[in-house]
């Protein structure tokens, strides 16, 4: 599933969302027999893969506990107005719900604003948690050492590559790029040869979000000897080549018009647009994504699309020269997380059991196309035959890395979504917008910055 940035709002939206948000819970103490379990429903009205199966894991809940209700409160918003939105639901008593689902990148966040509680005591009682592996674990860890969520699977990154376009354009149907300029290499044969696709999507820029900084920018950087942040000295890295190599990529891919058009790659439905339009309608040639895409091609997504694992190929994206491990990944995730406000915590965490047993864990990774975070589940046969895909991407966890997700994260994320637009746009050039980067990373961090 895909993970997303925090963005500043206008301070009118942010009372709008709040008003709309004491609407939409009125109030959680009122019945402790009825546990709110508030989630992000997609903005794609044919999209509907979560309702489902929380509404079947609301009757499973219902029917084991007999005269305990479950009330699903369904956030319906683009990303970044979700996250203002349950941020706002969060900070009363009056509208926190008793679970919510927490992106990964922004969990630290909210713990250090104390709108979570720490699950450890209930984790310790739990059996089920000995199945999570240990990255997982961490994702949902605060720097306190307690945890506050329970992961539902994690996700990788790759390219994929339309086969048609590229027997066209006399690209093998194998591709497996080893450097960067291999892929660019590919891009631009595509548009020489087969001008009425777009060659490359490297989503970009602040309308796109974490989709731009996570599966755009940061698969470029990992693939560079630089990171975003230093771990053994504990502070954020200004300054890095790799930073503006990174920012030098992507602004290539618009420079020489090998991605989406600049109006198209700034427009905010940018994703549901390559996932919807452009690759089922065999119009995108090579995409960095991720692997939650077949979920919007399944049997009543709306944009059923069966063919996907015959017209489109996997390959890994390689780190920038070739270097080792010569391939690079990038790792995020949901969490089920208990607002430290929520009426019925105890409620709460049981339904979190209900969700977490192995069958409906499982059953919610191949539906949600996502990555277990379960060993039981991963050594699974028919997890890894269930959808094509899924031993690819399963694959990749070996290399890949997960974001910084400290509490400064979120800035730090739409600093870097400013840096990819202004060289998208042209407005400025990677120097600048790398030195731009530095000064906003300096203010998002209260300067916890080492030079490279």
């Amino acid at each position: 599933m895909p993970v997303r940035p925090t963005a500043v709002l206008p301070s009118l939206l942010a009372t709008a969302l709040a008003a709309s948000a004491l609407t939409a819970c009125g109030g959680s103490g009122s019945d402790p027999d009825t546990v709110k379990v508030s989630f992000k429903q997609s903005t794609d009205n044919s999209i509907h893969v979560m309702d489902d199966y929380l509404a079947d894991i609301k009757k499973q809940f219902e029917k084991a506990n007999p005269g305990k209700k479950v009330e699903l409160v369904p956030i319906k918003a683009p990303d970044s107005e979700y996250y203002t939105k349950l941020q706002q639901m969060l900070r009363s008593a009056k509208t926190a719900p008793d679970l919510v689902y927490e992106d990964t990148f922004l969990i630290n966040s909210d713990i250090t604003s104390g709108y979570l509680k720490p699950l450890d005591a209930y984790l310790a009682k739990w059996p089920g948690w000995n199945r999570f592996i240990d990255t997982a674990k961490a994702a949902a860890k605060a720097e306190d050492g307690k945890t506050y969520g329970v992961p539902d699977g994690t996700d990788t990154r790759g390219l994929w590559y339309d086969k048609g376009i590229f027997a066209k354009a006399g690209l093998p149907a194998d591709w497996q790029p080893k450097t960067w300029d291999e892929v660019l290499d590919a891009a631009r044969t595509i548009k020489r040869r087969v001008p009425d696709v777009t060659p490359l999507n490297v989503y970009t820029g602040k309308p796109a979000g974490e989709a731009a900084a996570m599966q755009g920018f940061e698969m470029l950087l990992y693939g560079t000897e630089d990171r975003l942040y230093d771990d053994a000295a504990k502070k954020w890295i200004a300054g890095s080549q790799g930073f503006e190599d990174a920012l030098s990529f992507v602004e290539t891919v618009y420079r020489e018009k090998l991605g989406p058009d600049v109006s198209t790659a700034l427009d905010p439905n940018i994703q549901t647009i390559v996932r919807g339009d452009l690759l089922p309608k065999g119009k995108l040639g090579i995409n960095l994504d991720g692997s939650w895409l077949p979920q919007d091609w399944l049997p009543g997504s709306g944009h059923e699309w069966p063919e996907w694992s015959s017209k489109l190929g996997l390959a890994y994206m390689p780190t920038q020269h070739g270097q080792a491990p010569g391939k690079v990944s990038m790792s995020g995730g949901w969490t089920w997380a208990v607002p430290a406000k929520a009426a019925n915590p105890d409620l709460a965490f049981d339904f979190i059991r209900t969700m977490q047993t192995k069958a409906n864990a499982q059953k919610w990774y191949v539906a949600n196309s996502g990555i277990s975070v379960r060993e039981d589940v991963a050594a699974d046969p028919a997890y890894a035959k269930a959808q094509p895909g899924i031993k690819f991407f399963t694959d990749l966890v070996a290399s890949t890395h997960y974001r910084p997700a400290y509490p400064a994260y979120p800035k730090v994320s739409t600093a870097i979504q400013e840096a990819m637009e202004d060289v998208t746009t042209g407005d400025t050039s990677v120097e600048e917008a790398a030195r731009n980067y530095d000064g906003s990373l300096k203010e998002a961090t209260d300067d916890q910055v080492i030079e490279k």
